[in-house]
């Protein structure tokens, strides 16, 4: 293994951290939205009050490696999403600070207009994040030299959008079980019944959207029968699969919670696995795709990096465990709370 290769794991691990963790909160606020009564919305943004900013860390991380690691597909993609990439941004900083915002004034009209920046703030990042993963693994029109020739309308391809509801069903279902463990009584059984049903749609357009990559980015297939950790990743994702569905009609709700944060790692490692060693592919011509040996800064660049990682990776893994440990348990109103 050489130094591209460990940034390209390391990235994968990044990203597929903050799918896990921010996917849980984006779910929260996606649910939020069909929230009827104040108790139930006030338990959603308490749910994830401790822990979401904590969560979001990893994109930053994830972002400042992609620049330090890969700078050439760090420029390509950002500026060539960059209209996208703005709208995902505004939509996050309006989530959070409708959480901030929501209780400062005693009125409904008010709490309402946060309840729907909040819903809006988790719904688009977790459409937009799906749209532009579903763009990577289909292809960007790159010309030769990391020429991006695209424009804002032609990322809205009808196999990137079915990636993006394939996110929102994916980190809603995933939000779902979360409250699970955060909620007891009728609230936890409707919240139950919520997470079998999201199940069922997550794996239909799952299904869907992998028929679909035969057609959309068949490149993406080649090889992979013979990669031995293709076969252990889907066989740990049906596992995975199947102990969300029975863990939930079993009252395992922790066990559910782990069922389904694996379910993520294992479709985001099989995607990372049928990308590699492709960063961004070409819809022009797979010569012009960006790579982790044409387009990584030098080795001396990723040593340091790696050094740095090595050190810095272990910090933010502890610091994660400790505040979920810290605010294990469930949610318990009180007159400070969101």
């Amino acid at each position: 293994m050489d130094l591209n290769i460990l940034w390209f794991i390391l990235l994968g691990i990044l990203f597929t951290g903050y799918a896990i963790l921010d996917g849980f909160d984006l779910g929260v606020g996606i649910l939020h939205l069909f929230a009827r009564e104040e108790h139930q919305r006030r338990l959603y943004l308490n749910a994830i009050g401790p822990v979401w900013d904590g969560n979001e860390v990893w994109l930053l991380t994830g972002g400042g490696a992609l620049f330090a690691a890969f700078p050439v597909v760090y420029a390509t993609v950002f500026s060539g999403f960059y209209l996208a990439f703005m709208v995902l941004l505004v939509a996050l900083i309006f989530r959070a600070v409708a959480m901030e915002f929501r209780g400062k004034v005693n009125s409904p009209d008010w709490r309402r207009a946060w309840d729907w920046a909040f819903g809006l703030g988790s719904l688009v990042p977790a459409l937009l994040l799906g749209v532009a993963y579903g763009n990577i693994l289909q292809g960007v029109p790159l010309e030769r030299g990391a020429v991006y020739t695209g424009n804002f309308l032609g990322l809205l391809k009808p196999y990137p959008i079915l990636t993006g509801v394939l996110a929102v069903t994916l980190f809603t279902m995933h939000g779902a079980i979360y409250l699970t463990l955060k909620s007891e009584g009728s609230l936890r059984q409707k919240l139950v019944r919520s997470a079998s049903r999201l199940w069922m749609v997550v794996l239909s357009v799952y299904f869907i959207v992998t028929v679909a990559t035969f057609f959309a980015a068949p490149f993406l297939f080649q090889g992979l029968g013979q990669n031995i950790l293709f076969w252990l990743l889907l066989l740990m994702e049906i596992a995975a699969t199947m102990t969300v569905s029975l863990s939930l009609a079993g009252a395992k709700y922790g066990r559910a919670f782990v069922g389904s944060s694996v379910m993520i790692a294992c479709m985001v490692g099989i995607s990372a696995i049928s990308l590699f060693p492709r960063l961004v592919p070409s819809s022009i011509d797979l010569e012009y795709s960006l790579t982790v040996y044409n387009a990584s800064s030098s080795e001396a660049t990723l040593t340091s990096m790696a050094i740095i990682a090595l050190i810095g990776m272990p910090l933010v893994i502890g610091y994660t465990i400790f505040i979920y440990r810290a605010f294990k348990g469930k949610v318990v109103i009180t007159p400070d709370s969101y």
